[in-house]
């Protein structure tokens, strides 16, 4: 073989039948000629001289590259003598061995160093993707999703590096530019079951996301939420409707605080008892199942509305004969008459429901976000709760003095309603669930302890708080899901368990396949399993002492895990006064006595953040407000419930227990 290349034109070069690759790719292939076209030949061909035809060769290795340059000086791009070096084998015997080395031992580069080439180039030659794309025969979309790419989260890129990733996963991970949550939801599901499930990885990035097309959005508007901070993900392809919003509570702060000024100005204005605000499209039955809807009467139809119905009936006939006999374009024209004749036939004869001026005043009502992103009210009004006194809320707070300072007070009635109790317990359980399974060397002793305990008992297991059969305990509540922090953690570890035995065949295949995961996967499922048993037990019931003995052993710091919000507990209180009273546990009377003037909403929603520390207040009231929770959120033994005597039920735990901080 000569020891450098040389210059041979092009015209002088045809392709060997020696060279060993005969299937093509006309997409590589175009992309190329393209890259050919912008810088040349930069890597030699290798070829044979052609026996008595002196200057002229067989290529042997590089056919591609010398077919792309003959099509580009077909095109006129090359001229015809445009040389390309070659390096000359001495013996023609070799030529297959050669091309076969050449194009077996070719390797496909890396998708995540092809993303880092592109934005290199982008960078360091100041080019734009359409450059980068015209010099390599690729489409702009194509070099804007590898650039995409270069820009993943850390972890995401080195897994696709690694090649623990595909390519697939790594372009779902990229459908959003937030690089935090792609690094969070790749830590929550990179170990589990759904690690290479592209819709499930996708639907866990736009968790808590919005489009711009939502109704919260339209209802907050894009400048506005900009405004505030909030960040859009973009890319070439998005407009003003498939953009997606990242900041999700920042949008739903935004929504909350124009909702509450639009339900203020419509109670005030339209005379009603009370407006609350459900930041959705509709009310749920979480929302109003404790209230009594109030039944109100429509308005009779005068003699001209029952002339115009029966006016109505007839063009609507005739409309729906004309539109049998039109012809496409014109069904269409008479589809739409129809349409509007219809809703005016509606209106006039099932109209609205009318409210007295004393309905208004005893009624509530829910302000709801339509689908134009407009607030509007929820069509079905309710009569306002009884305050603990008995007496209808009237949704005004007095400022009197005197009538603050004893609002203020702690009710003899309990604030808990029934729902709200059951609620609360339900949280509570769910925390201690997630602590039973993150302690594995627990759950077993735990587990352990309620088989043979039942199994030595032949009555009663209430006090217990379980059925170790490993049932999923299924309470009172119906479709309630918390969203709290222990929610999430809960669905973390489920979905981190090992769940490749579950499809090994049948049941000896799928024991025996279990019985081979490691100590530490066995070990995961078994927390699972019995921390699902446990029960919601509501306060001052059975099981209740133990739930508590339990969380007091595990140290769990309620206050780090759950923090009462207006969602899930101050807008849930029976009365304002039991909110002012809680303000003064922390900051005492005149910590209560500025908000005392405050309506109930108003006052749940400064709550809320006086409670998360994101008001500023007196640093003693600050640091009791950010470690306080409600007593019935509390692990350790409680105070207010009757000593048992020992043997009945409870008293099996009656030492003293630690209190939760």
């Amino acid at each position: 073989m000569s020891q450098l290349p040389i210059l041979v034109a092009a015209t002088n070069l045809t392709k060997s039948p020696s060279n060993v690759r005969t299937v093509g790719d006309p997409v590589a292939d175009a992309q190329l000629e393209a890259n050919i076209a912008a810088k040349g030949v930069r890597q030699n061909l290798i070829g044979v001289p052609i026996a008595r035809k002196k200057g002229h060769y067989r290529v042997i290795a590089g056919g591609r590259r010398l077919d792309a340059v003959h099509r580009l000086i077909e095109k006129g791009h090359f001229a015809p003598d445009y040389q390309i070096p070659v390096l000359v084998l001495g013996n023609a015997r070799d030529a297959i061995e050669t091309s076969l080395e050449e194009n077996f031992f070719s390797l496909t580069m890396n998708p995540a160093d092809t993303c880092r080439a592109f934005q290199d180039i982008i960078e360091n030659e100041g080019k734009t993707a359409e450059d980068v794309a015209k010099r390599f025969g690729l489409s702009e979309r194509f070099v804007r999703s590898r650039l995409r790419l270069a820009d993943l989260a850390d972890p995401v890129f080195e897994a696709l590096r690694n090649g623990e990733i595909t390519l697939n996963v790594a372009i779902a991970y990229a459908s959003t530019s937030d690089r935090t949550r792609q690094a969070e939801v790749f830590e929550l599901l990179n170990d589990g079951y759904y690690r290479s499930n592209v819709n499930e990885i996708k639907r866990q990035l736009v968790e808590e996301t919005y489009l711009g097309s939502d109704p919260k959005a339209l209802l907050v508007g894009r400048d506005a939420y900009v405004e505030a901070g909030g960040r859009v993900d973009l890319d070439l392809f998005t407009d003003a409707t498939t953009e997606r919003w990242i900041d999700g509570d920042l949008l739903s702060r935004l929504v909350a605080e124009k909702l509450a000024k639009a339900a203020q100005a419509l109670r005030e204005r339209e005379g009603l008892g009370e407006v609350r605000v459900s930041p959705s499209t509709h009310v749920s039955y979480n929302d109003t199942w404790d209230l009594r809807p109030l039944k109100l009467d429509s308005p009779e139809r005068t003699a001209e509305q029952q002339a115009r119905l029966a006016q109505l009936e007839a063009e609507i006939e005739a409309a729906n004969e004309a539109w049998e006999e039109a012809d496409e374009d014109g069904q269409v024209e008479h589809a739409e008459r129809l349409e509007r004749l219809e809703a005016e036939y509606r209106s006039i004869e099932a109209p609205a429901p009318v409210l007295t001026d004393e309905q208004k005043a005893g009624a509530l009502a829910y302000l709801v976000i339509g689908p134009d992103g407009q607030p509007r009210l929820h069509e079905q009004f309710y009569t306002l709760p009884l305050d603990p006194d008995g007496e209808a809320g009237d949704g005004v707070a007095e400022n009197d003095e005197e009538e603050i300072r004893a609002s203020a007070q702690v009710p003899d009635k309990a604030p808990y309603t029934q729902r709200l109790a059951q609620e609360l317990a339900e949280m509570k359980s769910e925390l201690l669930r997630v602590h039973i399974a993150r302690d594995p060397r627990f759950a077993l002793e735990l587990g352990a302890f309620w088989m043979v305990d039942k199994a030595t008992r032949l009555y009663g297991s209430e006090d217990l708080a379980s059925e170790l059969r490993a049932d999923t305990f299924s309470g009172a509540l119906t479709g309630f899901h918390s969203g709290t922090r222990a929610a999430h953690e809960w669905d973390k570890i489920d979905q981190s368990l090992d769940r490749t035995w579950t499809d090994a065949g049948d049941a000896c295949q799928r024991y025996d396949a279990f019985c081979a995961l490691a100590d530490e996967a066995r070990a995961a499922w078994l927390a699972w399993a019995i921390a699902r048993t446990l029960h919601a037990v509501t306060a001052g019931r059975k099981g209740e002492v133990f739930i508590n003995h339990l969380g007091a052993k595990l140290d769990i710091d309620v206050a780090a895990w759950w923090r009462p919000t207006a969602t899930n507990y101050f807008d849930r209180l029976s009365s304002k006064a039991a909110i002012l009273a809680h303000l003064e546990e922390i900051g005492g009377q005149e910590l209560a006595s500025r908000y005392g003037a405050s309506r109930k909403h108003e006052l749940a929603t400064s709550a809320e953040r006086l409670f998360a520390g994101e008001v500023p207040i007196e640093p003693e009231a600050r640091n009791a407000a950010l470690v306080w929770v409600p007593d019935v959120m509390r692990y350790g033994r409680r105070t207010d419930l009757s000593e048992e005597a020992p043997g009945e039920g409870e008293a099996a735990c009656s030492d003293d227990l630690p209190q939760a901080a």
